[in-house]
């Protein structure tokens, strides 16, 4: 299991702690041989993602970007890409009443789910609360 952190703002984030609850997450997934890479970002940055690959020319909280089937050989079990705006998931976590670091944690496994292809209409979308539960318990 390969998960790389990219980190472009000035934030200081545990990552230590989101490598382990992404790993469990990929773990009770059963897909320990994947890999994944996650952009901690500036709202500027994930509103240019944004704009570029989805049409929308706003700052959001998290994008996921699958990788595709025929994207070719030499790829191995890599899953994609969570991009997470920082300023954004500061704005959420006070309005959740919850750390910095448990609002990033929450986005990623949402962006996790994603490329595990969940998306917010299919029947595995549960999956969502359910790893929070697991993330959480006392909450």
């Amino acid at each position: 299991m390969e998960i790389e952190i990219q980190d472009d703002q000035d934030v200081p984030l545990d990552t230590e702690r989101l490598i382990n609850c992404l790993s469990g997450c990929l773990q009770r997934a059963g897909c320990e041989d994947s890999e994944l890479s996650l952009l901690l970002t500036t709202d500027e940055r994930i509103q240019e993602l944004n704009a570029t690959y989805r049409g929308k020319p706003v700052p959001t909280d998290v994008l996921s970007f699958r990788q595709e089937e025929e994207g070719g050989p030499g790829l191995g079990n890599l899953l994609g890409d969570i991009v997470i705006s920082v300023p954004t998931a500061e704005r959420q976590a006070r309005e959740n009443g919850i750390s910095l670091d448990e609002e990033i944690e929450a986005l990623a496994v949402h962006g996790l789910l994603h490329l595990l292809g969940h998306d917010h209409e299919t029947e595995g979308w549960e999956s969502w609360e359910i790893a929070l539960k697991e993330v959480y318990p006392d909450e």
